[in-house]
C-alpha cells in the first residue's frame, strides 16, 4: 500500500456520530465525580424513571473497567464507526441515552408501555 493509500484509509476510519434521531440525550457531570459504575447506574436509572416510570436498560458502557453490555457486542464492530453497545441500544428501541462524565458511563433505556 502506498503512503497516499494509507493516508486515505486512515481518513476513512474517522468515527462519526451515530444517528440518534428520536433518542433524548442527557449529559450529566456530577460534582463530586462518581465513585464507580454502581453510582452511575443509580443516577442513570433515576433519570430514566423520572422520564418513563417503568423502563428497561438496553445497553451500557463502563469506561473505568472497559466493560459493556451486551457483553462482547463491540467485537463485531471493531472496524465500525459505532461501538456495539451504542448500535445495540439504537436498534433495540432506545429512547434515552444517559452519558455521565463525558462517556465514563453510558446507558441506553427504553420505556415500558403497557
Amino acid at each position: 500500500m502506498s503512503d497516499r493509500e494509507s493516508e486515505e484509509a486512515a481518513v476513512c476510519m474517522v468515527r462519526r456520530e451515530p444517528e440518534m434521531h428520536g433518542i433524548e440525550v442527557v449529559e450529566l457531570n456530577p460534582d463530586p465525580a462518581l465513585l464507580d459504575y454502581l453510582e452511575g447506574m443509580k443516577l442513570a436509572d433515576a433519570q430514566a424513571q423520572s422520564r418513563f416510570g417503568e423502563f428497561m436498560l438496553l445497553s451500557w458502557y463502563d469506561r473505568d473497567r472497559d466493560f459493556e453490555s451486551p457483553q462482547h457486542s463491540s467485537e463485531c464492530h471493531q472496524n465500525a464507526a459505532v461501538p456495539g453497545y451504542v448500535d445495540y441500544g439504537i436498534h433495540h428501541g432506545a429512547k434515552l441515552k444517559i452519558d455521565i462524565e463525558q462517556g465514563r458511563f453510558v446507558f441506553f433505556y427504553m420505556p415500558l408501555d403497557f
